[in-house]
């Protein structure tokens, strides 16, 4: 919990957009998760609503928040203590009221021992609340490490894709609806999205690309890694579609950022414990995976900032919006495929297979359990149609294929199931519905 850069200060977020008042994600899925009795610890990147769920959503008497300088501010009354004014209050006041710890992190190493030591308190209630991913797993690894079994990990990360969806549609319909519900899965985005979602993303990252930048740099600093310049181009190299580590590896080769191709393991291990790049197993290929940027949003970004360098250089808003109109597609492909998987306990793969690529495969146990294709497009002719049952005809599985309308089609596909934004609304509801019954 040391070496943190203590003179930064806290960044907060200016965006010269109009600001829609009152637009709240319940984030009843996390929140089933915390009905836990006990302490509990909520852990994720920054910016992806933990403060607020903590603040909103659950029940709490007292708040501290530590600052970077290792102050602690009681947001409760608005008092600044310092570390030893701070604990001797903690173990008074524990027993007595329910008390979260927001950034904990940045106390000092033996404020884990003390939480070790005053566990048993009866009746203590107590939240704490990190904005590190690869610290938080570290410490909850340690044989020794004193988080051990008292209290209960929830990892928050962006909002989940049926709880989006469902909220947003009380505001929109359609393809608008899946659109704005896949980059706005994206906390920050919440409060400030108005429609067109395509409009909105060019005004966004035209005039708040170095926020992201910076939200980017703050994730490196709070997880004690330096951002290199490697870790940037593996960014931009996942960014620009490079999605296997041999890939990736051999352009930062040619760059000249790497020893050997083997040494790109590192930096993807990282980059995935801190939640900014997941992989996804190529399906029957063991230990063989296809990495991605974890958030669309910062997908767009990194691509942004690998094309043009957007946040360094004017970049013209003709630029931007051809960035947008390229990448949304693969967004909503990610963004159904996740959902589907969820809503139907599947899990994601990617299909290798010679001349054939599938936009959504779902596996169950050994076997793939669903597969489909999403064409997201205003008009989808005879022949795509007859094109997607021929490769679709290769799987013994459940079939679908997902438009923003039925009335795209030019045909009705055979042996496939057509599912459309109101279709996908339904799933989500039914899926969140049985998702809350099994938590009760």
């Amino acid at each position: 919990m040391k070496g943190y850069n203590w003179e930064k200060s806290e960044t907060f977020i200016k965006i010269p957009i109009r600001i829609i008042p009152m637009r709240i994600i319940p984030r009843r899925i996390e929140r089933a998760q915390l009905g836990y009795y006990g302490w509990k610890m909520l852990y994720g990147r920054r910016k992806t609503g933990k403060t607020f769920i903590v603040r909103n959503f659950l029940e709490h008497d007292r708040y501290y928040f530590v600052n970077r300088d290792g102050t602690i501010m009681d947001w409760t009354d608005g008092r600044s203590l310092i570390y030893e004014d701070f604990w001797r209050e903690f173990v008074e006041k524990l027993g007595k009221e329910r008390i979260v710890i927001d950034e904990f992190h940045r106390l000092p190493d033996n404020f884990l021992d003390l939480l070790h030591a005053h566990s048993g308190t009866p009746d203590s209630e107590v939240i704490l609340v990190t904005s590190t991913l690869w610290l938080s797993m570290r410490l909850f690894k340690e044989k020794e490490s004193p988080l051990l079994g008292i209290v209960f990990p929830v990892r928050i990360g962006l909002i989940d894709e049926r709880e989006i969806l469902v909220e947003l549609s009380k505001e929109v319909k359609g393809k608008e609806l899946v659109e704005a519900s896949t980059y706005l899965r994206e906390p920050l985005l919440v409060p400030v999205y108005h429609p067109s979602l395509r409009d909105f993303l060019v005004e966004f990252l035209a005039s708040s690309g170095p926020v992201v930048k910076e939200v980017i740099g703050e994730a490196f600093t709070e997880e004690e890694v330096f951002f290199s310049e490697v870790h940037q181009a593996v960014l931009h190299s996942i960014a620009d579609g490079k999605s296997k580590s041999g890939e990736i590896a051999g352009h930062l080769l040619n760059k000249g950022l790497l020893d050997s191709v083997s040494s790109i393991q590192k930096y993807l291990r990282v980059l995935s414990s801190m939640g900014l790049i997941r992989k996804m197993p190529i399906f029957g290929k063991r230990r063989r995976f296809r990495y991605s940027i974890a958030s669309p949003l910062l997908d767009l970004h990194f691509y942004l900032e690998a094309k043009y360098a957007y946040t360094e250089l004017e970049t013209s808003v003709e630029f931007i919006r051809k960035a947008v109109d390229y990448k949304l597609p693969r967004h909503v492909e990610d963004f159904i495929a996740d959902l589907l998987a969820k809503a139907y306990g599947l899990r994601r793969v990617s299909v290798e297979l010679p001349e054939l690529e599938l936009d959504i495969a779902l596996q169950a146990f050994n076997r793939l359990g669903l597969v489909g294709e999403v064409k997201w497009k205003d008009r989808v002719k005879r022949e795509e149609v007859r094109k997607i049952e021929e490769k679709l005809s290769r799987f013994d599985c459940r079939k679908v294929l997902v438009v923003p309308s039925a009335e795209v089609l030019e045909r009705e596909p055979e042996g496939i199931e057509v599912l459309t934004p109101e279709d996908l609304l339904e799933i989500a509801k039914e899926s969140i519905e049985r998702t809350l019954k099994s938590e009760m």
